[in-house]
């Protein structure tokens, strides 16, 4: 479904994405391991538009989208939700939700109750300021807002970071109903065990190369992975 050939990413005279080439296939909930500083969240950020590649390739469903806007990614059904979540503060929960569906013309009614019925805290929640929800339903709020574009493959990037252990938990429920439902998930997330338990298959990243993939489960009995990335 989405497909990334030979893709380097410089950031001034640095070489953050070193010629990395995956495949996520449709239906399937794909993540991106590594320590900080080995190009996960360039490459998400790459898929996205946001940052221009060197060189490579990106496809989606065998269109090609490499240097495509922002807004035109999101368009073909490619989201972000961003690391740190980047809700608006000031504005209400219902506002923001509004704000995922902005390239949209036609009724959000549907979506928006798909939304409230996935978090029914955000509903319970919808008039009230973003910038006073805890993390966990900051978090919430930002999956409810990507899904608000009726994305095909949904991006997150850390969605863990910061939040409570029991918090961590409900976030992946959430990950994985969201992918029940037909959203192809790629993820990057620091708490590799978690990740590798959700995943199908799974990409280790380590200063801007990959240098390992298999399935989820495979890499979690990998010993190499156990030292590295699971303490």
């Amino acid at each position: 479904m989405l497909k990334i050939e030979d893709l380097r990413v410089n950031y001034g005279g640095i070489e953050a994405v070193k010629g990395i080439s995956f495949e996520v296939p449709e239906g399937e909930i794909v993540t991106l391991i590594g320590a900080n500083g080995a190009g996960k969240s360039t490459t998400l950020r790459t898929i996205a538009g946001l940052v221009k590649p060197a060189s490579g390739r990106i496809t989606f469903q065998g269109e090609e989208i490499t240097g495509l806007s922002p807004d035109r990614i999101v368009s073909k059904g490619i989201t972000l939700v961003p690391e740190g979540r980047h809700v608006f503060p000031d504005l209400t929960v219902l506002e923001n939700l509004k704000i995922g569906a902005y390239l949209r013309r036609d009724s959000i009614e549907e979506d928006l109750n798909k939304v409230y019925n996935l978090f029914p805290r955000l509903k319970e929640r919808s008039w009230q300021a973003a910038g006073t929800l805890s993390g966990g339903e900051q978090q919430m709020l930002a999956v409810g807002r990507a899904l608000m574009s009726r994305p095909r493959v949904m991006m997150m990037d850390e969605p863990s970071l910061g939040l409570a252990p029991l918090v961590v938990k409900g976030i992946f429920d959430i990950i994985k109903e969201v992918n029940r439902q037909g959203v192809t998930i790629l993820l990057i997330e620091q708490n590799a065990n978690m990740a590798l338990h959700t995943a199908n298959t799974a990409y280790v990243l380590e200063t801007g190369r990959l240098i390992m993939s298999g399935a989820g489960k495979e890499l979690l009995a990998n010993e190499d992975v156990k030292k590295a990335y699971l303490g």
